[in-house]
């Protein structure tokens, strides 16, 4: 059955990327009929808003869909796509697969770890106003229903993919009301998964331990904030933003997306590096029940950065879009 899926190319190197990755998708045999949406500055400049309420209506349509990069502007202009999409589809659970890659020069190896964020809360909820002239406060928002869902999104995760351990970040030393009250929900959570193991960890700990042994961690599950810096950060481990996928998760929708940013320094020059697109199209056609194209998407991925031809200048290449994807198409 061919499953439609909404698309939006974004902004700056996005349509570039999503070009390479629908031929890819394409020649690896996905089943997938696009469906066209609009997100970023061009919408903005088209429909007076980076996220119409036609590309939404799209999703809630279709379920699912993929995202190249957005370009949100800083300190002025409109709120962050990611974060509207986010909130309007209740896409609660963000999740980043972290893992090393064959011919990636990186001082980690064997890195095998997920983190899990919460989407929706936290100062990420948008809640913040001039208390006098000078003074901004921001709210941070903790919820035992949201609370909850993703500890236990990340114990079930674990439990499906064969993981062993759960370890929740948190800040409750410094913050014992919010980040306290979400500890102890996480481990209410844990008891009911006594077959996993669960740990805590407090944030800088965290960082520390990572950079120091990121080998020994499984599943990582944390407020929004945190998992933020922390999904970054491990993408680090393993060569960069632009080899790590990304997924959000709701009840209802799905949006799979490319982490890294817009790069407008060298979009419409066919530079750009399409793996974390394609690998965040992966994980759409897995979770659409499309594993043999996902499976063969991922072994291509690893074969070409492998055998280290046509790849891209920030891959230590001298290729450019256009060479790595027909790399890309033909270890399929």
């Amino acid at each position: 059955m061919t499953v439609p899926v909404v698309v939006i190319a974004g902004d700056g190197i996005g349509p570039e990327v999503t070009a390479a990755t629908k031929a890819v998708l394409t020649a690896a045999g996905a089943d997938v009929d696009w469906v066209e949406g609009e997100a970023g500055v061009g919408a903005a400049e088209r429909f007076g808003d980076p996220l119409p309420a036609s590309t939404l209506e799209m999703i809630r349509r279709y379920r699912v869909a993929l995202k190249g990069p957005c370009t949100t502007p800083v300190g002025k202009g409109f709120r962050s796509i990611n974060v509207r999409l986010r909130k309007e589809l209740d896409l609660y659970a963000s999740v980043r697969p972290v893992q090393s890659l064959p011919g990636v020069d990186v001082p980690y190896t064997d890195v095998d770890l997920v983190v899990v964020r919460e989407n929706t809360e936290g100062l990420y909820a948008g809640l913040e106003h001039v208390v006098v002239p000078g003074v901004v406060e921001s709210l941070r928002i903790v919820t035992r229903a949201a609370a909850e869902r993703i500890v236990r999104y990340a114990f079930e995760l674990a439990r499906h993919q064969g993981r062993r351990r759960v370890t929740f970040c948190h800040k409750a030393d410094v913050l014992p009301l919010s980040d306290g009250f979400f500890l102890a929900t996480a481990w209410a959570v844990a008891d009911d998964y006594p077959f996993l193991e669960f740990e805590e960890m407090h944030v800088d700990r965290l960082c520390m331990q990572l950079a120091l042994d990121p080998t020994r961690y499984d599943v990582l599950v944390m407020e929004n904030l945190f998992g933020d810096v922390i999904s970054d950060l491990c993408s680090g481990l393993v060569g960069g933003l632009g080899l790590v996928p990304g997924a959000n998760y709701g009840v209802r929708h799905a949006v799979f997306e490319a982490v890294h940013g817009s790069a407008p320094d060298i979009a419409g020059k066919g530079l750009a590096n399409p793996i974390a697109l394609l690998r965040s199209a992966a994980l759409m056609l897995e979770h659409i029940g499309q594993r043999e194209a996902s499976g063969r998407i991922e072994a291509s991925v690893r074969k070409t950065l492998q055998t280290k031809r046509g790849l891209t200048r920030d891959l230590g290449g001298d290729g450019d879009t256009k060479t790595i994807t027909e790399q890309l198409i033909g270890n399929l």
